[in-house]
């Protein structure tokens, strides 16, 4: 007798074949992840770290709680380096803070009214995830969803990518997400330089407390933020670049994926780059 679904469960099943479809995906292999039962690592209380085990198929394969480099024929890419423009980069004058945590951070930020971002404001966003992820998304800026709710990623750019973090084999949960200001801009604009440069040192010591092996930019001021460049994201997108001693992959918006569908594809194809280097199973080649 074949399994019936409950209607939620089904659209969700729907939503995720119509996404994979629009990749190109259109063939699925059981346990496609590697690496079985896997543990978790959670921050505890205190500096303790306790394990914890997860079922298999929400289980991260072995290699990101180790990562080990993906056997392959082909050379290595040789990461390149966006050089900066004249000046000081924004983050040249902070300091990396000794002992310095994630909680530490936030209460450092607290009731924040140091830009005028703060005026508009109803919660700040300040990020969501594994405080000892493999893996950091650093996006724009909370929209509307975000700024009720205070998570990032929440709305329909939001659902996007978690949908895109999940055809990696991964969960929101095993990887970090946050934006390069904290607060909503009145309507959806585009941060100001006052408001970046503002912001972005908070931005620097979650990188730096987490320490990941990777850092996808979500768009152009995400990019030029981190990277401290004013060249386009055309120029450098899908290309591996070093920053602070860490792997950086620049990428679309999920926002701008909304509007431009076809530009599915070539994120998707960032993304196999950075689950290369992850160490993530990549999908199956089918045959022409």
């Amino acid at each position: 007798m074949a399994e019936r679904f409950s209607p939620s469960l089904q659209q969700k099943i729907e939503d995720r074949l119509r996404y994979y479809e629009d990749l190109g995906i259109r063939l699925f292999y059981k346990n496609r992840v590697a690496g079985g039962n896997g543990a978790a690592i959670e921050e505890a209380s205190g500096t303790e770290v306790v394990p914890r085990r997860v079922p298999e198929e929400t289980a991260l394969p072995k290699t990101m709680m180790k990562p080990a480099a993906m056997k392959t024929s082909a050379p290595a890419p040789v990461p390149i380096v966006v050089p900066p423009p004249a000046g000081p980069s924004l983050f040249e004058a902070v300091d990396k803070i000794t002992d310095d945590t994630l909680l530490k951070i936030r209460e450092d930020i607290g009731d924040c009214t140091r830009c005028k971002l703060h005026k508009g404001r109803n919660k700040l966003v300040f990020g969501d995830g594994n405080p000892k992820a493999q893996l950091v998304f650093v996006g724009e800026g909370p929209g509307a969803d975000e700024d009720m709710q205070g998570l990032p990623f929440v709305g329909r750019a939001g659902k996007l990518l978690t949908q895109m973090i999940e055809a990696m084999g991964l969960q929101r949960r095993d990887v970090y997400i946050c934006n390069v200001v904290k607060c909503r801009p009145p309507e959806n604009r585009t941060p100001e330089p006052d408001e970046v440069s503002t912001c972005s040192a908070f931005l620097l010591r979650q990188i730096d407390v987490i320490q990941p092996k990777v850092i996808v930019c979500l768009g152009a001021v995400a990019a030029k933020t981190v990277l401290n460049t004013t060249r386009g994201i055309s120029q450098f997108r899908g290309e591996w670049l070093e920053w602070r001693g860490r792997k950086l992959m620049a990428t679309y918006h999920p926002a701008y994926l909304l509007r431009n569908p076809p530009a599915k594809a070539d994120v998707w194809k960032d993304l196999q780059k950075v689950m290369a280097e992850l160490g993530l199973a990549l999908p199956k080649k089918t045959k022409s």
